[in-house]
């Protein structure tokens, strides 16, 4: 059982602690992760969030959680966890003590501080908590993304919070790492001989990661519009994604030991500089169109702009020249107002190399590992095969499929849920080390520079389709194209 804990939430009611963080926290107390005695302290602005704050998270439950998860009796107990303090995290005025004072003197009970706050002030809070001296040995903070939005801008935030924590206790997160699926990828591929042996350019022909996402801006039109899915995705989520695919097998999977092997991955990718950032990547930026029944407005109608060269979606072929990975391209792709919602990872075997077969046998496909980390959560492995229910000998591609929630029916897979207990506990397994983020920062960086030296300007797409079709062809150039989710 882990020990109690205070989980201080900075940016109590804003929408990603209301939508995700609440939720998460109510299904580790529902599943007995929290241990007696743990306490939830948001931290609100307005006193009037702080008396209403009760009712905003019951609410928050009741239309984030899935059908079934809620339940009156379980949210009457586990609302006593909760108890919401007003202040200004700019000030260090007398709300801080009244913090200091529910927090209370025990110098042995982890304090997680969790900044769901922006960027911006980051280095203000962790001050303030400093001056007011609500820091101690066992205290711990987590920082969402994105930090900063260049390698300098990150480099401040990040020194700024390491005049107050140490590294270790420095908790940065990206929820993606804590999705089950991508833990499941660690362990395909590092306990089982059948694929560490077939995971490398000898046999595989491309890899493929997309994040694929319906909504728009979801009010967060200034956030966006100085972000960009570069930024908002491309530098985080696909770059780790990446990063655990293509890195070398740890010495053991300690923090330290992932860390420096994702690290080399990273500082192994090819620069994208100048042209070759023109030759490599298309950018997007959808318009009006159809998603599913209804017809949604574009991103200059949502932003209520007359004109932005903001990127909403990014396609990427990127190479990674070490022995492992020399010649075989990976296509990243990300972006808003996608035909589909979906997050998922293509291995894309080579061909035989000799056929045995004629033609009457049909075609044969490669052999083709997918793995899918959202909406559901599923391994697919796509063999060739003969078809049963004919004579003659004809060949089908069939499917593997490893339904992760069908067969864990019972389980309720949380990223967020996951991470804050891993941080609680001081397991920094599957947070993200300041080098990791300067070296994403490297790679990133130039290439935003040159789109803004050079203006370019987006291709446009229509709302729920794939994306641009530059996109598609960037992979036809080289003879291949991209698995939509079905």
């Amino acid at each position: 059982m882990n020990k109690p804990f205070d989980l201080v939430l900075f940016g109590g009611v804003g929408d990603l602690a209301l939508r995700k963080l609440i939720p998460a926290l109510y299904r580790a107390y529902l599943e007995g992760g929290l241990a007696d005695g743990s306490r939830i302290l948001p931290v609100c602005r307005r006193q009037e969030d702080v008396d209403n704050y009760l009712d905003l998270a019951r609410e928050a439950l009741k239309t984030h959680l899935r059908d079934g998860e809620y339940s009156e009796s379980v949210w009457e107990s586990f609302s006593s966890l909760l108890r919401a303090v007003a202040l200004d995290i700019a000030k260090p005025d007398e709300k801080w003590d009244q913090l200091g004072d529910i927090l209370g003197s025990d110098q042995d009970r982890v304090r997680l501080f969790y900044l769901a706050i922006p960027p911006a002030v980051f280095g203000p809070c962790c001050e303030n908590l400093s001056v007011k001296g609500l820091i101690h040995e066992q205290s711990r903070v987590v920082v969402e993304k994105p930090l900063g939005y260049n390698a300098q801008t990150s480099a401040e935030i990040n020194g700024k919070i390491g005049e107050y924590f140490p590294e270790n206790h420095i908790f940065r997160i990206d929820h993606y790492l804590g999705k089950e699926t991508v833990q499941n990828l660690l362990a395909l591929r590092f306990s089982n001989v059948l694929f560490e042996h077939l995971w490398d350019a000898s046999v595989i022909d491309h890899i493929q990661i997309s994040i694929a996402e319906t909504v728009g801006l979801e009010g967060r039109a200034g956030f966006y519009e100085e972000t960009g899915a570069m930024r908002d995705m491309v530098q985080n989520h696909l770059l780790q994604l990446l990063c655990l695919i293509a890195m070398e097998s740890p010495n053991s999977m300690s923090s330290k030991n992932i860390r420096t092997e994702k690290i080399k991955v990273l500082e192994a990718l090819r620069p994208l500089v100048g042209e070759a950032v023109d030759e490599n990547i298309v950018r997007g930026q959808y318009v009006a169109g159809g998603l599913g029944t209804q017809l949604v407005p574009g991103y200059l109608e949502e932003l209520d702009a007359a004109s932005s060269n903001t990127e909403t979606f990014v396609a990427i072929r990127a190479h990674i020249d070490n022995w492992r990975w020399a010649g075989v391209p990976f296509y990243l792709r990300t972006g808003k107002r996608m035909e589909k919602r979906c997050a998922e990872i293509v291995i894309q075997y080579k061909n035989v190399s000799h056929r045995v077969y004629g033609e009457s046998a049909g075609q044969v496909v490669p052999n083709r590992l997918v793995i899918r980390l959202q909406p559901e959560e599923s391994i697919k492995l796509v063999l060739m095969s003969k078809k049963m229910d004919s004579l003659e000998m004809e060949l089908q591609p069939a499917e593997l499929n490893l339904s992760l929630s069908e067969t864990y029916d019972s389980f309720k897979s949380d990223a967020y849920k996951r991470l804050m207990l891993d941080a609680a506990a001081n397991n920094s397994a599957l947070f993200i080390h300041r080098e990791e983020v300067a070296a994403a920062w490297a790679w990133v960086d130039p290439i935003i520079d040159h789109w803004r030296e050079t203006g370019s300007q987006p291709h446009l797409y229509r709302a729920g389709s794939w994306g641009p079709k530059a996109a598609s062809e960037l992979l036809e150039e080289d003879g291949r194209h991209w698995f939509n989710a079905q």
